[in-house]
């Protein structure tokens, strides 16, 4: 019977466990506290168990390094991996450097890919990401010290997989089904497949958009002679961009999204052109911002106003938020600025570091220079 994802977690303040120490978590406020990072799991008992049994389990994220890094990979990550390592969860990030190339980003150019990787890494530092239990892990790197039971994984995986199930996978590579892939592109799902393996992972923590490849290794898991252990799939939302009909942010148009070193009036003018439209919650990528970054962060959003529009109030949760909005209590032109002003807030360390460390600058200068591909 195939794996089925599990509801969210049962209701625990998860604001509070931020103030308790981590050796002060429970097992229920633990799981609560992973659990928060995503809108699925597969599945909420293996991950309780494992909690249960394993006081340090690892957690895996892959990324490309693409181009520049938006909000949502920086500061939702940030988030996530601070949530997760606050539980004991050791955190390994796989710079997956071969994959942007078998997958043409940068033009191919390893070292371009690889310059992106290191700037992405002082982004993280720079926001907040607590890096005591993180781990940057670089593909070329750790596969040529263990070839031989990297690429055996690799080709286990390829053999036990018809090319349809594999060619399912090529959302992960932001690609469809009916694109026309290159033969690097169908080996990608493989080799990503082998990486929770490989890396040892307990925990895939990934975006939904990864979902299909997570499985695979689920199910390879049970394949696999000797079987494996099976991973916990904690898949985080996908924000949407910032313009109408946007349902991602993409790195290739700059106005979908905001960029973790943007400056003060790029997000001004960036949220002032966002699609916001009164009264309506759903698919409203200014409230995403505030329900998955800007609350979980900041703790509160101050909007002003004039008396005559209600006056100056603060909102702690997205709830009461999303209502007042709902209602016309709260009107685009008194959130916008409001939104603008926080996203401001939470970037001023990442520019305040790549102004002021010459090395991340030099960084910044380069990747900017650089054109991004497809």
């Amino acid at each position: 019977m195939a794996d089925q994802p599990t509801e969210p977690a049962p209701a625990v303040d998860i604001s509070q466990l931020s103030l308790k120490e981590a050796s002060e978590l429970t097992l229920e406020e633990k799981f609560a506290l992973c659990r928060s990072v995503a809108e699925e799991c597969i599945q909420d008992e293996n991950l309780r168990r494992l909690l249960e049994k394993k006081p340090n389990p690892i957690a895996y994220d892959g990324f490309e390094p693409s181009g520049r890094m938006h909000i949502a990979q920086g500061v939702l990550k940030a988030l996530n991996v601070n949530k997760l390592t606050k539980c004991g969860v050791t955190f390994r990030f796989w710079v997956a450097d071969w994959f942007a190339q078998l997958n043409n980003k940068m033009g191919g150019d390893l070292k371009k890919i690889q310059t992106v990787g290191n700037y992405m890494v002082e982004i993280w530092k720079a926001v907040g990401m607590d890096m005591d239990r993180v781990e940057f892990l670089h593909a070329s790197e750790e596969i040529n010290k263990r070839p031989d039971e990297y690429w055996t994984l690799v080709m286990d995986i390829a053999r036990r997989n018809n090319l349809k199930r594999i060619v399912r996978c090529s959302q992960i590579m932001g690609r469809a089904e009916g694109d026309d892939l290159s033969a690097a592109q169908i080996f990608y799902p493989c080799m990503q497949c082998a990486d929770i393996f490989f890396l040892k992972a307990d925990i895939c923590q990934l975006g939904m958009d990864q979902r299909k490849v997570n499985v695979l290794a689920r199910e390879y898991a049970d394949d696999a002679r000797p079987k494996r252990m099976k991973p916990v799939i904690l898949s985080h939302p996908m924000m949407p961009g910032l313009l109408q009909g946007q349902e991602k942010m993409s790195k290739s148009d700059p106005n979908s999204a905001i960029f973790m070193e943007d400056s003060e009036a790029e997000v001004r003018t960036k949220i002032k052109k966002a699609y916001c439209p009164p009264g309506e919650v759903e698919g409203n990528p200014c409230l995403s911002y505030i329900q998955h970054i800007v609350l979980p962060w900041a703790k509160q959003l101050a909007v002003a106003r004039a008396e005559k529009n209600g006056g100056n109030i603060i909102y702690t949760n997205f709830e009461e938020l999303a209502a007042d909005y709902a209602s016309g209590a709260l009107h685009p032109s008194d959130l916008k600025p409001a939104l603008a002003s926080s996203i401001n807030d939470i970037l001023q360390p990442v520019r305040d570091h790549f102004e002021s460390n010459a090395e991340a600058k030099a960084l910044l200068k380069a990747v900017k220079s650089y054109k991004t591909t497809r």
